[in-house]
C-alpha cells in the first residue's frame, strides 16, 4: 500500500466514523520505503498510518446453508459484513529503527 491508495477495512466496533474524517493508525506491523523494510518486534516504533473516510459500504453477501439429512432440518442465512472505504493519506515512518527487544542484564556478583 502506499499514499494515495483507497482500501476497505473492518468497521470500528466502538467508534462511530463519518464521512471526511481523518483516522490516524498507530499500532503498524511492517513500514517499507521502497530502499528498506522495518518490521516491528512486534510493532514498529513512531509508525503510523493516516486515512481519510470516504464512505460505509457493505460486502458482498454471503450466504450460509445448513442440512441434516433425513432429520428434515434446513437453514439458510445471509450476512453483509460492515466495511470502511477509506484513502491512505500518508504513511509516517517514524524511527528509522523497529523497537528493540529488551533483553535480559547480566548482573554481576561482587565479592565482599
Amino acid at each position: 500500500m502506499q499514499k494515495g491508495d483507497t482500501i476497505e477495512i473492518d468497521t470500528f466496533a466502538n467508534k462511530e466514523v463519518k464521512e471526511g474524517e481523518t483516522l490516524t493508525i498507530e499500532n503498524v506491523l511492517l513500514v517499507q520505503d521502497g530502499k528498506e523494510t522495518h518490521i516491528g518486534a512486534p510493532l514498529v516504533s513512531g509508525a503510523k498510518v493516516e486515512l481519510k473516510v470516504l464512505g460505509a459500504i457493505k460486502s458482498d453477501k454471503i450466504r450460509v446453508y445448513k442440512m441434516k439429512a433425513k432429520k428434515r432440518y434446513q437453514k439458510t442465512q445471509g450476512h453483509r459484513q460492515n466495511l470502511l472505504k477509506v484513502e491512505i493519506v500518508e504513511i509516517k515512518h517514524g524511527a528509522a529503527k523497529a523497537a528493540p527487544k529488551k533483553e535480559k542484564a547480566e548482573t554481576t556478583e561482587e565479592a565482599s
